[in-house]
């Protein structure tokens, strides 16, 4: 489906569990026109495997295909001396709400949220396809990682294994840049 037609945008509104929970959060009803996102549908939980632990220990979870694919694609750089560090994975509706919950309970305004995560529904991590790389020395989902090697690597070879950069600067999204998530397409 293509982001800002009407099948996809009546797809979100007919969806209760959504429907829910961008009401509670306060996502504005014209998201998806603003944003042009495509809308996501959630993998079923059956298609996800572990593709490694975090650096925290917890298990990441992808689909078999791009699990095999970051397997190939971090063999690759570790054999070139570049340690890529996954940090997110698969993530649900309800988790990306429970993302977004936290920051309105610090008293982030939800526009402001809405500018480095997306709505639930609209997240390529819903996919099981997506992965927020770092490395080490670098914290995770900060800017700062474009200026590593480990960002350089991927620019030049991500693409050999399926991966492409969903946020670069001026992304048509306007969402802020996000030189550590990639996302993988078998296509």
């Amino acid at each position: 489906m293509k982001g800002g037609t009407r099948e996809t945008m009546t797809s979100v509104k007919n969806h209760p569990i959504l429907a829910r929970i961008h009401s509670d959060l306060g996502i504005p009803s014209d998201y998806q026109e603003k944003t042009g996102l495509p809308f996501y549908q959630e993998v079923e939980l059956s298609s996800l495997v572990v593709a490694q632990l975090d650096g925290a220990g917890r298990p990441l979870v992808l689909t078999a295909a791009a699990t095999a694919a970051w397997g190939a694609l971090r063999t690759a750089a570790c054999g070139e001396g570049v340690d890529l560090q996954p940090f997110s994975g698969f993530r649900s509706y309800v988790y990306q709400q429970g993302i977004i919950a936290g920051k309105l309970a610090k008293g982030i305004a939800i526009a402001d949220i809405l500018r480095s995560l997306a709505a639930p529904g609209f997240s390529e991590h819903h996919t099981g396809e997506a992965i927020d790389i770092t490395t080490v020395g670098c914290p995770p989902g900060e800017e700062e990682f474009e200026k590593t090697s480990a960002y350089q690597w991927l620019v030049a070879n991500a693409g050999k294994f399926g991966f492409t950069e969903s946020f670069p600067r001026s992304n048509p999204h306007n969402l802020v840049y996000e030189p550590w998530h990639w996302k993988f397409s078998s296509k």
